[in-house]
């Protein structure tokens, strides 16, 4: 496999569909991360790059939108912040029928728990500010395939726009990979128990969490995960007054953005993100 580092998960990301000129399409999940769309609608929309938005977890949705022009499908599971679970081995066939490379954002799953190469897919990104790091001491991203002409091109790309990180960055992500299997279990672990003590209180609307047998998409995650993640979303009874309520008397988590740290964190991601 080939690995290229990035500055960011956004720069990351960027490289990839720097790859695109005017006129091509992209397929994208409509529930991807939030930087992930802001580079496609507002950095690469205004020079001509056409995006479709859809519900990948049916991958006949992902067929009905591709196009002659189609270069990229690009996805991410389990989504950042509602948790759904896509097929990527099914995406991946649809992908490849239509001509289009298949990418895949890992963030949330990490290589510890997911392997989408494995799965069909051309190329992965992670943040590697979250779980690869694991300390809350590090802004970086990760590009990893198995192409080397996609290998070399991006090459290329990334040594032509920057935004590549210090060796020291380097070093620390480097760190807390050693620990990344052990650090996603125990994860998973808690993430487990709180979803299954949000699931049964009674001022809790639902629970969004690969793990539970409730989850529309239990079965795929079971399937293609070897975890289900430290990352678990729910909605309160009352609106978005209750929720600023829970996130203002918490007492072991934080309220604060990111994800994938030694710290336990709470956030409202319509209105923080």
């Amino acid at each position: 496999a080939h690995g290229l580092a990035f500055a960011s998960g956004c720069a990351a990301m960027a490289c990839v569909f720097q790859t695109l000129r005017p006129g091509d399409h992209v397929v994208a999940s409509v529930d991807v991360y939030g930087g992930t769309f802001r580079l496609l609608d507002k950095v690469f929309g205004p020079i001509g790059v056409q995006t479709s938005w859809v519900d990948m977890r049916d991958p006949r949705h992902v067929r009905e939108a591709m196009n002659p022009r189609t270069k990229w499908v690009w996805a991410e599971s389990p989504s950042n912040p509602t948790l759904s679970i896509l097929d990527l081995a099914a995406i991946a066939e649809v992908a490849h029928q239509g001509g289009a490379l298949f990418g895949v954002d890992n963030t949330f799953a990490t290589p510890a728990l997911q392997r989408p190469l494995a799965l069909g897919a051309d190329l992965v990104v992670h943040s590697t500010t979250k779980y690869l790091n694991g300390h809350s001491d590090v802004v970086g991203g990760a590009i990893v395939l198995d192409d080397p002409e996609l290998a070399q091109r991006l090459r290329f790309l990334q040594n032509a726009v920057g935004a590549v990180p210090s060796p020291f960055d380097c070093f620390l992500v480097l760190r807390g990979v050693k620990t990344l299997p052990v650090r996603m279990e125990r994860h998973g672990r808690s993430a487990q128990a709180v979803a299954e003590h949000l699931l049964a209180h009674p001022k809790v609307e639902s629970v969004l969490y690969p793990g539970l047998p409730s989850h529309p998409q239990h079965a795929i995650a079971a399937r293609q995960m070897s975890g289900f993640g430290g990352m678990a979303s729910f909605v309160v009874k009352g609106g978005e007054e209750a929720a600023r309520a829970v996130l203002g008397a918490t007492r072991l988590f934080t309220l604060a953005e990111s994800l994938g740290g030694v710290e336990s964190l709470i956030e409202h991601p319509a209105s923080m993100t």
